[in-house]
């Protein structure tokens, strides 16, 4: 990726794949094995896996918009933050519209996506969806339980255990 314009290119071609409901033209962004980690759904590797999951985000949600704001890339390694909204489909907050803001990483491999993750709020999109406070919690436990797992975050959790 040393041409300037290829990141952004990249980028456009994921947010019009995610919001046409295009799974086979996202997948196809990535490497045969890579991993789309979403923010709510959790890792997805394998191009049928990644397809399946947008096709589960088009189940809770539509009308999708993603922007990228301030793409960064050095050929292997990309970031940009991103302002996302859609309107929801879940049975109990249906026609709620969710807007919020994050950071996504890209792991590149040969100018395809070997790895997708992304850090955003989850709690500004679920107060928008109007799920309770107890329901919230219960999410944002979940995260925080699987956050505190990773053998980078027990480097740090550890050394309070010691005490």
């Amino acid at each position: 990726m040393s041409d300037r314009n290829t990141f952004p290119t990249l980028l456009g071609h994921f947010a019009t794949a995610v919001t046409a409901n295009d799974g086979a033209a996202l997948a196809a962004l990535f490497t045969a094995d890579g991993t789309y980690d979403d923010g709510f759904f959790g890792p997805h590797r394998g191009r049928a896996a990644i397809a399946a999951m947008l096709q589960r985000f088009h189940e809770t949600g539509g009308d999708y918009r993603w922007d990228w704001l301030d793409p960064l890339c050095d050929g292997t390694t990309g970031y940009a933050r991103f302002r996302f909204s859609y309107i929801s489909r879940l049975p109990d907050c249906r026609g709620k519209p969710v807007v919020f803001v994050g950071m996504s990483r890209f792991l590149l491999e040969d100018g395809l996506i070997r790895h997708y993750a992304e850090a955003f709020d989850r709690g500004v999109a679920l107060v928008q969806l109007g799920f309770p406070a107890e329901r919230i919690r219960r999410i944002l436990e979940k995260a925080a339980a699987a956050q505190n797992a990773l053998p980078e975050a027990r480097a740090h959790l550890d050394r309070f255990t010691a005490r």
